[in-house]
C-alpha cells in the first residue's frame, strides 16, 4: 500500500491510537497480510512504538505478518473429519498446490491451513475455501473444488482456451 492509502485508513478512524485494531484489519483485508513497511508507517503516524504494533499483530490469529493467498483453504482436522479422511484431503491439496499447511502458493492465490474444528461434523470431512464449506469431501473432489477458485488465467489454461 502507498503511504497515502495508509493515511486515508488512519484518518477514517480519526488518527486515534485506540483504533489500531480497525486500522490493522483494514490493511489486512486489502493486502492479505501486514507488511512491515505498513506497520512502521502506522507507528510513525500514530506515535505508537513498532514493538507495540507487533505485539498486537502477533496476538490475534486474524493477522498475518507473512503474505497470504487470495483464497484461504482450510481443512477441518477435528475428530469426525479426521476419521473420515481429512488427512487424505490435506495430502491431495499438497499435491495440487505444492504447499503444506501454513504456506502460500508462489502466485499468492492460495494459503493452506488446517483447523481443529469447523463445527459441521456431520458433513465431514469438510474443506472450507474463503468461508464457503464443502462437505463430504474426498481427495477425488479436491481438484474440481480448487479449480473454482483458481485465477482466471489458470482457468483458461486448464480449459485449453489460453
Amino acid at each position: 500500500m502507498t503511504h497515502s492509502e495508509i493515511e486515508t485508513i488512519i484518518e477514517r478512524y480519526g488518527n486515534k491510537e485506540s483504533a489500531i485494531l480497525a486500522i490493522l484489519q483494514d490493511i489486512q483485508a486489502k493486502e492479505k497480510y501486514l507488511p512491515k513497511e505498513d506497520l512502521e508507517h502506522i507507528g510513525e503516524k500514530l506515535g505508537i512504538p513498532i514493538n507495540k504494533i507487533y505485539r498486537i499483530a502477533t496476538f490475534y490469529r486474524a493477522f498475518s505478518l507473512m503474505p497470504r493467498g487470495k483464497h484461504e483453504v482450510c481443512v477441518c482436522m477435528g475428530t469426525a473429519c479426521h476419521v473420515r479422511g481429512a488427512q487424505r484431503l490435506v495430502d491431495q491439496i499438497k499435491i495440487e498446490l505444492g504447499i503444506r499447511p501454513g504456506e502460500t502458493t508462489k502466485d499468492r492465490n492460495f494459503t493452506l491451513e488446517t483447523v481443529n474444528c469447523l463445527g459441521v461434523c456431520a458433513a465431514g470431512p469438510v474443506l472450507a475455501i474463503d468461508g464457503e464449506y464443502f462437505g463430504k469431501m474426498s481427495s477425488a473432489k479436491v481438484e474440481g473444488t480448487l479449480k473454482k477458485f483458481r485465477s482466471d488465467k489458470k482457468k483458461e489454461g486448464a480449459n485449453g482456451k489460453a
